[in-house]
């Protein structure tokens, strides 16, 4: 009999039905949320692309693999992050795909 305990006796809070068809997806993180929690920092993103082209400040030094032109550089437009799994430079809400 399942009573909404985990295996430590302690209580699991479960989405109700109303809950999971009120989510939505969030067209930038692509996590789902609902309108009750979507707190104006709920959403870390990057409001820009990440790029491979020479960066514009010519004093940064980028590591480049072994198949990019010498030039090329890859990073985010938007923070400079190199890392592509970098966490977003950006909080905001979530927005889906419904609010257009």
């Amino acid at each position: 009999m399942d009573d909404g305990r985990n295996c430590n006796g302690k209580g699991v809070k479960q989405a109700s039905e109303a809950e999971n068809r009120n989510q939505k997806v969030c067209k930038r993180c692509k996590e789902l949320y609902t309108a009750s929690s979507n707190p104006s920092n709920s959403c870390r993103f990057h409001p820009s692309f990440f790029v491979c082209r020479r960066h514009d400040d010519q004093k940064r030094y980028y590591e480049l693999g072994p198949n990019d032109p010498p030039y090329a550089a890859k990073f985010y437009d938007c923070c400079g992050a190199e890392d592509e799994d970098a966490p977003g430079c950006t909080t905001s809400s979530h927005i889906s795909y419904d609010d257009e």
